[in-house]
């Protein structure tokens, strides 16, 4: 499966610096083709948080995943359908009801005995405004990587845009109870559109969409009232980044970090409209935050060129004051909030540059305490949601499907 690759060398840079052009290349790509994700969950037990705004009201019971809208875009060469659908969903931030795009994908063929099994995926880091939206590319912007090998077993597979990508509204990157609901109520639109899919499902998400798909684990028990949530698999989450910024602001950023930054702001802006970018973004990065953001066109072309230029100071807190205050508004949105409602496979790079093993692997431990039952695969040679790490966790999936029982290193054994 080819990834869709979001930077491009730029004939600005010299050719006596392919080497260094080479390796910097390949930690942003990295960063962007399949960002990170930041999670907020609550501890209440309420399935829906109340509505604050005048928006629309939360969609209730059979209302949450109902198809507003789709088109069947193609039938693809293996005999699949692909269709693009608009679903109802509610909004993390506010409570209100919204609608949310994405992608399902039905097999060839009959179902089986029971319906097809589906599978919600969570969609790497694409941008932050419509054009980002993963349904109005033949590749998923380079996600399809994901959703491949799921048809290729026989799963209906569906891949929400998420909240404000391609839907009115901004979109709350890294807002973790929104991608919950918008993950789960996808498998609602799916079911729909399938026709004859089974209520069991699995999750499954790398980078941005590691965080969803485990943030989804978490609200399943609560809002997927109706459905059979069977795990979920998490590539590369960013489900804790508040190591990102210290409280003292002393660490600085690595380039592919600095490179997200401005997605990252934008999304905590949706929770805290007080939030000055110019407290965190400086130099270069200020200047150019504008293509950092993109997702098409020529200044995504000009992603890697404007990364090269970036230097430590352009994403240090104006002052002491600012880190603190970042430091905690990461905090309080970092996973895990409560138990998942089922086992889940991490998977983590050793030499992950976007989101440290170490963040991950925390996080990891406090879900452990909580009761998780959880397989931690910590893979030595692998950077960031590598496409390494897709064939485990679709076996993982299957054997979900299958029944049997899941790996846990929580506990060192399986329950």
């Amino acid at each position: 499966m080819k990834l869709n690759n979001a930077v491009k060398p730029n004939n600005a840079v010299k050719p006596n610096s392919a080497r260094k052009l080479n390796n910097a290349a390949k930690r942003i790509a990295t960063a962007l083709l399949c960002a990170l994700a930041l999670v907020a969950c609550g501890t209440s037990e309420d399935s829906t948080p109340p509505a604050t705004s005048a928006g629309p009201p939360a969609p209730l019971g059979a209302e949450r995943g109902a198809v507003v809208d789709q088109q069947q875009t193609s039938t693809e060469s293996d005999g699949s359908r692909r269709t693009v659908v608009r679903y109802r969903s509610t909004s993390g931030v506010d409570g209100s009801g919204t609608e949310v795009s994405g992608t399902v994908f039905v097999p060839a063929g009959s179902a089986p005995a029971g319906g097809w099994p589906v599978v919600t995926v969570g969609h790497g880091t694409t941008g932050v405004d419509d054009d980002c939206a993963p349904s109005t590319s033949p590749d998923l912007l380079g996600n399809d990587r994901l959703v491949t090998p799921l048809l290729e077993r026989g799963y209906v597979v569906v891949m929400s845009d998420l909240a404000g990508l391609g839907t009115p509204g901004p979109h709350p990157y890294l807002e973790p109870k929104s991608a919950a609901y918008n993950m789960i109520d996808a498998v609602r639109a799916a079911r729909l559109i399938a026709g004859d899919a089974s209520a069991r499902w699995v999750a499954l998400g790398a980078s941005q969409g590691g965080q969803a798909s485990w943030a989804a684990a978490e609200y399943a028990g609560q809002y997927g009232d109706g459905l059979d949530f069977l795990g979920s698999a998490n590539l590369s989450p960013a489900v804790d980044l508040s190591a990102v910024i210290e409280e003292d602001g002393a660490a600085d950023l690595k380039v592919p970090q600095q490179v997200f930054l401005p997605a990252l702001i934008a999304g905590l802006q949706v929770l805290h409209p007080e939030l000055n970018p110019d407290d965190y973004m400086h130099g270069t990065l200020a200047a150019e935050k504008d293509t950092l953001l993109a997702c098409t066109g020529p200044k995504a072309d000009n992603k890697l060129a404007v990364a090269l230029r970036l230097k430590p100071e352009d994403s240090r807190p104006v002052d002491a004051a600012a880190a603190e205050r970042m430091h905690a508004w990461l905090t309080d949105i970092a996973l895990p909030k409560q138990q998942a409602a089922g086992p889940m496979l991490v998977v983590v790079g050793e030499n992950d540059p976007v989101i440290l093993a170490d963040w991950t692997i925390g996080a990891v431990a406090r879900a452990c305490d909580l009761g998780d039952v959880i397989a931690l695969n910590e893979r030595p040679n692998d950077g960031h949601a590598t496409s390494a790490s897709i064939p485990e966790a679709v076996a993982w999936i299957a054997d979900r499907f299958a029944g049997l029982p899941a790996p846990d290193t929580c506990a060192g054994a399986s329950r």
